[in-house]
């Protein structure tokens, strides 16, 4: 469109749109001093005439077009003629909006939570950094990451939280407030926040035991050590419950293990700090059982450094959620879980009269407090004898007729 066939003013979208260049830099005026320039080259913005203190006219740039259209550019104009009759210079009221919008910027809750992950990311495993960024990303960010964080009320984030309770998500609910209380404690001891909105919230929020954790009872314990046995589906998997049941680890310690972690001939497994929860090394003794299931498991994956590596990727390993589709597919949906076997072993072995220590030592339990720090005792022979005691507990439990796998 050729600036002689504009037929009205302010200009309209399509014109702004449609303008073509010329030879030369031109400028359509828009209204009240507010004009469009046309560069040669098709480039397109917004100007300001504006009569400085001293009298003298000049120019404002107000941004490209069309990264500010029409609308926001006689806004900013409004702005600018505004503090212009206020007698204030509207080039440095410009500096100053631009300077305020970039402080607003930094003080986002998502800038925040940035922050506080890049102090708190070295010292995490790379499994929790996955989970806390994830759920910071997938529902924290979407509704306050633009917020300047101070601005956000108490009120807002409950009802925020008690939306992901509706969801049934319970435990990431419970996550995502952990997570975004301790961002804001940031905030506040670094001086840039008086008070937590979130200080308070969990008491008016569900706290029902994790389905995560979900554990069979004594009674359909057997039949689940017939049903892993005869899993049929995927050799590794059924190797992995096993061994998830002999050693009472972490579903993630063992999903994440390298072969270069164990000592069979010494039957030991050294877990290294930076993969453990609490950042210190875990020695795991191992039954004959144990050894057996992993001799079977290194002739299916002993050519890789992960005892599971991923289907498509091998250098990562299998699905976090791997473990647990496998009993639901033995139809043990919301009836057992892998990080349940470990409830189950605890149970079992404090039941049968073994210390508390060191079955707590096992399942690298550390105490809170000063206690915990100094006490470094692993109880690694009791816990030898322990453990195999548990795992030919576990195969006479087992013994008896085969039933058949449900299949969800």
């Amino acid at each position: 469109m050729k600036r002689s066939e504009i037929k009205r003013r302010p200009l309209a979208d399509t014109t702004l749109a449609s303008l073509e260049p010329e030879s030369t830099v031109y400028r359509e005026p828009d209204g009240q001093g507010l004009y469009f320039r046309v560069k040669p080259n098709g480039g397109k913005s917004w100007e300001l005439r504006y009569k400085k203190p001293d009298g003298k006219w000049s120019w404002l740039g107000l941004g490209s077009y069309p990264e500010v259209s029409g609308a926001g550019a006689r806004l900013k104009a409004n702005n600018l003629r505004t503090d212009a009759a206020d007698g204030v210079n509207p080039l440095t009221a410009k500096h100053a909006r631009k300077a305020s919008e970039l402080e607003s910027a930094n003080s986002t809750f998502e800038s925040l939570a940035l922050e506080w992950i890049n102090i708190r990311r070295p010292g995490w495993a790379d499994s929790t950094a996955k989970r806390t960024i994830g759920a910071l990303e997938l529902h924290a960010f979407p509704v306050f990451g633009k917020r300047v964080y101070t601005s956000i009320l108490p009120i807002e984030w409950m009802e925020f939280l008690q939306g992901m309770e509706k969801q049934g998500i319970i435990e990431q609910m419970r996550r995502v407030r952990r997570t975004c209380r301790e961002i804001y404690d940031l905030a506040r001891v670094t001086g840039r926040a008086v008070h937590n909105p979130l200080d308070g919230l969990n008491r008016f929020l569900q706290s029902k035991p994790s389905e995560n954790y979900a554990h069979v009872t004594a009674d359909d314990l057997p039949p689940l050590l017939r049903a892993i046995n005869a899993y049929p589906h995927a050799h590794d998997l059924r190797l992995g419950l096993r061994l998830l049941m002999m050693t009472g680890v972490r579903p993630s310690e063992l999903r994440e293990a390298r072969w270069d972690e164990f000592d069979l001939k010494a039957g030991l497994w050294m877990i290294p700090a930076e993969r453990m929860k609490k950042r210190r090394p875990h020695s795991v003794p191992l039954s004959s059982q144990a050894l057996d299931a992993l001799e079977q498991l290194n002739r299916i994956t002993g050519a890789y450094p992960l005892l599971f590596p991923g289907r498509n990727e091998r250098t990562k390993p299998r699905s976090n959620m791997a473990f647990n589709m496998a009993l639901r597919r033995m139809g043990y949906a919301g009836r057992q879980t892998g990080h349940g076997f470990r409830h189950i072993a605890s149970t079992i072995l404090r039941e049968n009269g073994f210390a508390k220590d060191h079955v707590e030592a096992q399942l690298s339990h550390v105490e809170d407090g000063v206690s915990g720090v100094y006490n470094k005792a692993t109880y690694l022979e009791q816990r030898r004898t322990m453990m195999q005691w548990y795992a030919d507990h576990l195969d006479k439990l087992a013994a008896g007729n085969v039933v058949s796998i449900k299949r969800a």
